[in-house]
């Protein structure tokens, strides 16, 4: 038997639905027909995959072995029973096929439909989806867990929402990343700065998360908004990663991912305890006021002629910003790390460093 969704990883669970979203897809033939039969008034029952274990849990109806087509799924919905597809949406296989998952699986839905399907994709691996007749809402669930297919009209007014809050956020983020790279050139950065760009940060790719959802479950409506998204967080994947590792007491690649999980599980209010965020990065004690000094890594990163990978052979020599501004006139040190133009990079970080304010 399959394992159930309480046990599956968490990735692997993810990676389930990811597959049902872009299924169910507009542009998909699955999508078309369950657009007709929402348009016709109808209600379904339709499992999609782990074919095997689907019939061993069903009995009587229609056996069949034909091609799939979206207009044959309509067709066959128009009869009581749940329709067997196979994983490649290929064949089907059942139609007014009676399911009989055990009744004593625990599920939270109310309609027998409903109920049917969540049980269905517990002792299963199949995708099962449920249209309602009487309300014509489309459920897809897995691992007993469903999610509701919206339509286009539905998706796009949550798409616009996400698009204006990530523009006014990344506008914001920009203006505090511009002041922070003065604030570092000063040495005068200090712990609320930090977690204030963090929390930035967190609001962005949290919407960032939520807009990528869309546009798998937005399929072919979806590749101008997937153009607006990489205009939208061009870059700010990397920029993330090096400003944690800038100020974690562990720069490590590894460790800042091991933080921006942190961040992420935490809630925007959990922002506001500093002492909190800073434990997060590896001190203790520190105050709102505590100055906090980076490694550069994300200052270095924005000259030209800081080549990919050498920001980290800068900052292990230097072990700071701090000390690297302290000795910016030493060019033949700057060679020994690599830097081809030690004075373009001393000249880049002062430039920063005259248009602060």
């Amino acid at each position: 038997m399959p394992v159930s969704y309480t046990q599956q990883d968490g990735a692997a669970l993810a990676a389930r639905f990811d597959v049902a979203k872009r299924m169910t897809a507009p542009g998909t033939p699955l999508r078309r027909a369950l657009d007709m039969i929402v348009a016709g008034h109808l209600g379904a029952l339709i499992c999609v995959g782990d074919v095997e274990s689907v019939i061993a849990a069903g009995h009587d109806g229609f056996p069949l072995d034909i091609q799939f087509s979206a207009n044959r799924l309509f067709e066959l919905s128009k009869m009581d029973g749940a329709i067997v597809i196979d994983d490649d949406l290929t064949r089907i296989y059942r139609a007014n096929f009676h399911l009989d998952p055990d009744a004593s699986i625990p599920t939270a839905e109310t309609g027998m439909r409903h109920r049917t399907a969540a049980r269905m994709s517990e002792i299963t691996d199949a995708v099962i989806i449920s249209i309602s007749e009487r309300r014509q809402v489309v459920h897809v669930y897995i691992g007993g867990t469903p999610f509701e297919i919206r339509t286009v009209a539905e998706n796009m007014a949550l798409v616009n929402q996400l698009l204006v809050t990530l523009q006014s956020t990344r506008q914001a983020l920009d203006r505090n990343l511009l002041r922070l790279t003065s604030l570092e050139l000063d040495n005068y950065v200090t712990l609320a700065d930090v977690a204030q760009i963090f929390s930035y940060f967190e609001v962005l790719m949290t919407a960032a998360d939520e807009l990528d959802d869309l546009i798998s479950q937005l399929g072919d409506e979806s590749r101008i908004i997937a153009m607006q998204r990489e205009q939208l967080l061009g870059g700010m994947d990397e920029e993330y990663d090096l400003m944690i590792r800038d100020y974690a007491r562990d720069s490590s690649e590894a460790n800042a991912r091991k933080v921006r999980n942190a961040f992420h599980a935490m809630d925007d209010q959990a922002f506001r305890d500093l002492a909190l965020v800073g434990r997060m990065l590896g001190y203790e004690n520190l105050r709102e006021d505590s100055i906090v000094s980076p490694l550069g890594l994300r200052t270095l990163n924005r000259v030209s002629v800081v080549r990919h990978g050498l920001a980290d052979k800068i900052v292990d020599e230097y072990g700071s910003l701090q000390e690297l501004l302290d000795d910016i006139d030493n060019p033949a040190r700057l060679r020994d790390t690599g830097v081809r133009e030690p004075t373009i990079l001393a000249d880049s970080l002062f430039r920063m460093k005259e248009r602060r304010g």
